[in-house]
């Protein structure tokens, strides 16, 4: 914990608060993470069952759709850290939070069995609750991740990051909504550039940033200008170049650095010295995602017009480990997937409204579920829960009038749900507001 430790300091001074406030709240951190000394139990995942079909819990589409904007859709999703809230993006350069309900008896829709048809359909007629933080972007937003050691019962360290075009990087409160800082880049002519990518390193002290051809380091306590720039081309054009468009760090202490770009190539580098180690050929399509298994030993990269997700085992780096196929292959847009808590298994979605589970350790396809009629372009689990949300839309390029059936959009389009998986084992001990949750998905195990 002496990560975390540190990071809470260093968020709290970019906030301009002073330090014992922020050592006061380096025990909620501890505590939120279950890391505390006085707890000695490890806590154990749930094994979910892909076999049997989840139950969509919550639903969101009708408040984020404005006569102006019929065609609005989500673009993005992700569970926060502590798994207390998911954030959204949209097309109409918004963010939005959402805070599940605490208790059973604030949760009223949860309260139908599993195969009760007419809650199904309930949840379509009306959003299960409206958005707990709303916050604007000036324009379209390119990316956007959460504080690693986020938590909500911590005010210093419950913040994100965004990047939008035209624009700096944004530090945002997700307990008022309000911007706290930013971070700026400038390009040769003086005037801010945007990043295409963004991501805390694990340390949660620097953001590491996405342009063309290269990235910038951003000290998280020190808002404004200053940064470090490392090129990704070198003499010659050697090197990695195009638009850095996704990164992700390996999850254990190994230092590594995955960056993705548009030119089709994934580049695995040093995090301490940006140091080029090796590339991976194979993308049809422009990078838009990579994530590292939960062990750090293996690399899955997604791309744009591109039906599969490559496996690649960072230790050989030679040839590609196995393909995951979704259908993917007609659009541009990037489609978010995610492992599960135990990493064991890969949901993503695809253009056929569905979210396929992938066994990571065979490769294998395990079951699909229908989670819109529309592309499915963002798949999250819950960190430690049987729980996932999937967002979908797509842009429809169509001019809206009174006469346009194209338009007249059901709620299983342009829409954002909240699953419960079922599980052979759970948690028995109370998990704080989180506990809920837990009992309402050993319930729909039983009906």
């Amino acid at each position: 914990m002496k990560a975390s430790s540190t990071s809470s300091v260093v968020v709290a001074v970019a906030m301009g608060e002073e330090e014992p406030e922020v050592l006061e709240s380096e025990s909620n951190v501890v505590n939120a993470n279950g890391n505390s000394s006085n707890s000695n139990e490890e806590y154990s995942f749930p094994v979910l069952r892909f076999d049997v079909s989840p139950h969509r819990t919550y639903h969101f589409h009708r408040q984020f759709i404005t006569p102006s904007n019929p065609n609005n859709f989500f673009k993005a999703v992700k569970w926060s850290p502590d798994g207390s809230c998911f954030l959204t993006s949209s097309d109409d350069n918004t963010l939005r939070l959402f805070a599940p309900p605490g208790t059973e008896s604030d949760a009223p829709v949860a309260a139908s069995g599993h195969g009760d048809g007419n809650h199904e359909s309930s949840l379509f007629v009306a959003d299960s609750f409206a958005a707990n933080v709303v916050m604007h972007e000036g324009e379209s937003i390119h990316d956007f991740c959460w504080y690693p050691y986020m938590s909500s019962s911590d005010l210093v360290t419950n913040v994100f990051a965004t990047t939008t075009r035209d624009h700096p990087i944004h530090l945002w409160d997700a307990t008022s909504g309000q911007l706290r800082c930013t971070y700026r880049a400038y390009d040769a002519m003086d005037e801010i550039t945007a990043a295409f990518s963004i991501a805390f390193n694990p340390a949660g002290t620097k953001i590491f940033a996405g342009y063309n051809k290269c990235i910038r380091l951003f000290d998280l306590h020190r808002p404004g200008r200053d940064f470090e720039l490392y090129s990704t081309v070198k003499d010659k054009k050697e090197g990695q170049t195009g638009i850095i468009s996704a990164m992700a760090f390996s999850p254990f202490p190994s230092g590594m650095l995955a960056l993705g770009s548009y030119n089709q190539t994934t580049a695995i580098y040093r995090e301490d010295n940006m140091e080029l180690l090796y590339f991976l050929h194979g993308q049809e399509g422009g990078i838009t995602h990579v994530q590292f298994s939960r062990d750090g030993n293996y690399l899955y990269t997604g791309g744009r017009k591109d039906p599969y997700i490559l496996c690649w085992d960072v230790r050989k780096s030679v040839d590609c480990v196995y393909k995951l196929y979704r259908s993917s292959e007609n659009t541009n847009q990037r489609i978010l997937f995610d492992i599960d808590p135990s990493g064991k298994y890969l949901g993503t979605g695809g253009q056929d409204g569905l979210v396929h589970i992938y066994n990571l350790q065979t490769g294998q396809w395990v079951s699909s579920f229908e989670a819109a009629l529309d592309t499915v372009n963002g798949f999250s689990f819950h960190p430690f829960l049987p729980h996932a949300v999937s967002s979908s839309g797509h842009r429809r390029f169509v001019i809206p009038d009174d006469g346009n059936e194209e338009f007249c959009l059901t709620g299983r389009e342009n829409c954002l749900s909240m699953w419960t998986f079922c599980c052979d084992s759970m948690m028995e001990t109370d998990l704080k507001n989180d506990g809920s949750f837990n009992n309402q998905s050993e319930s729909r195990c039983l009906d």
